[in-house]
């Protein structure tokens, strides 16, 4: 995927107020089957991935011992002993080496395969996503009923795939799996942009849409460094289920730190690495992502900051050698789509 096809602003307002396709291949897949696959899945992650039906998917982190974020990853179940889980494509080596070793350990029986190279995958994203995938699948009846976080098994164009309604973009959408053969599946999504105005997209607007969205992005906002309990994922940490690795000192970390969002106050960008500063009190944290958000019409980003800052704390971020005035949001999150 390229940083941009025709600007970054340009892709990133035509998804949010059209539908944009993202060619997201690089991200990592690999299957997982057989007859103890979910066992070694529940083991890997913090979320209960017990909780999926056939044809659902779960957002989920995997972590070390120490609760520090080897990924952040979806685990999308197809039938009953068969699991597709996609990861970060920066994590792509690593993270299989891991499932494998851990797997492995648990039963002989339990395959893992990489299929990154084999597949296609493709994010259609924008309020008009559901229309376009529509005549793409050549009817409603199969969109109309899936939910956020669901999966189809069908034919685009005449091509097996499995669709699902998940995304990075903070708009409704859909990703579409499909063999590496059959890469003319893009051009004929591409053209119905008379239609649909649909427009290619790159890693540019991918960036800046995830953050309006308050999405985080693993080696920014997340890493070896960082536990589900210090951003906002404590909602994936399923204490409650039986041993997975990290759960013993998840249970007993003290927490003195969180991810919060910021917008700036002065006409600047904030970036990956600034220091961020109480006003005379010292260095509070770090920004982990910054962009200018062409929704909202202004600088904004995630930074690190003490777990007692309140919402709405006034803090200087340093860029260039020079502090700008910038104020804290509790979440992370800017956009909500309406």
């Amino acid at each position: 995927m390229p940083l941009q096809y025709t600007g970054i602003i340009d892709e990133h307002i035509n998804t949010r107020t059209n539908v944009s396709l993202f060619d997201v291949s690089h991200m990592g897949r690999f299957k997982v089957r057989g007859p103890n696959a979910l066992d070694c899945l529940q083991i890997l992650v913090t979320n209960d991935v017990s909780k999926l039906k056939d044809h659902q998917a779960i957002y989920s982190p995997m972590c070390y011992e120490n609760g520090g974020i080897v990924d952040d990853l979806i685990i999308y179940r197809i039938k009953k002993d068969e699991f597709l889980v996609v990861v970060n494509s920066s994590n792509r080596e690593k993270d299989l080496q891991w499932i494998l070793e851990h797997c492995n350990s648990l039963s002989s029986e339990t395959k893992v395969e990489d299929n990154s190279d084999k597949t296609v995958l493709l994010a259609v994203q924008g309020p008009l996503a559901q229309k376009l995938m529509e005549v793409a699948l050549g009817g409603a009846n199969l969109i109309d009923e899936l939910k956020p976080f669901d999966l189809i098994i069908t034919t685009i164009f005449g091509v097996e795939c499995m669709v699902s309604r998940t995304g990075y973009t903070g708009e409704d959408g859909f990703e579409i799996f499909f063999d590496s053969s059959r890469t003319d599946v893009w051009n004929k999504l591409m053209d119905m942009r008379a239609k649909f105005n649909i427009k290619p997209a790159g890693l540019g607007a991918r960036d800046t849409l995830r953050i309006e969205a308050g999405l985080m992005l693993y080696g920014n906002d997340i890493d070896r460094n960082t536990t589900p309990l210090e951003v906002p994922l404590k909602w994936t940490v399923k204490l409650e289920k039986h041993e997975f690795i990290g759960k013993k000192a998840l249970e007993t970390l003290q927490i003195d730190r969180k991810l919060v969002g910021f917008e700036l106050l002065e006409k600047r960008i904030a970036r990956q690495g600034n220091e961020v500063f109480f006003k005379g009190e010292g260095k509070a944290g770090i920004v982990t992502s910054g962009t200018f958000s062409p929704t909202l019409k202004k600088s904004i980003g995630f930074c690190f900051v003490p777990r007692n800052v309140p919402t709405s704390q006034l803090i200087e971020i340093n860029i260039g050698g020079k502090p700008y005035e910038a104020r804290v949001k509790e979440s992370t999150g800017f956009y909500r789509r309406k």
